[in-house]
């Protein structure tokens, strides 16, 4: 069972930043994958970016240019730098692992607005 908590969520003003972190704990399986996905008051989840265990990185095209995903993994933990955020940004965003041989897992969710 894998356990993954998200923090650093918040409120900003428009053109600011902030930093999400995951942690991931409780896995004797190696993870392959990390993700961000974020989910707006009646809108679909949609995914953010995926970080592979090599370090590799892709981004949805909403958030190209401004989102960052990096990891330490000496921690366990991935991060999700953020900058010039817009309104749009406003979301629950939330992390899934996908760990060998044993399915996906998500984390609680951390809220993040962004005030115009």
């Amino acid at each position: 069972q894998v356990q993954l908590v998200e923090s650093g969520g918040g409120l900003v003003q428009a053109g600011g930043s902030l930093r999400l972190s995951c942690a991931a704990s409780g896995s004797d399986s190696s993870i392959d994958v990390m993700a961000w996905y974020r989910q707006a008051p009646g809108e679909k989840r949609e995914l953010v970016g995926i970080i592979s265990s090599g370090g590799t990185t892709k981004y949805g095209d909403s958030v190209k240019g401004r989102f960052t995903m990096f990891k330490d993994n000496l921690k366990n933990t991935v991060f999700l730098r953020m900058n010039a955020l817009k309104p749009e940004d406003t979301a629950v965003y939330y992390c899934r692992a996908f760990v060998s041989g044993a399915g996906d897992y998500w984390g609680q969710g951390t809220q993040v607005t962004v005030s115009s």
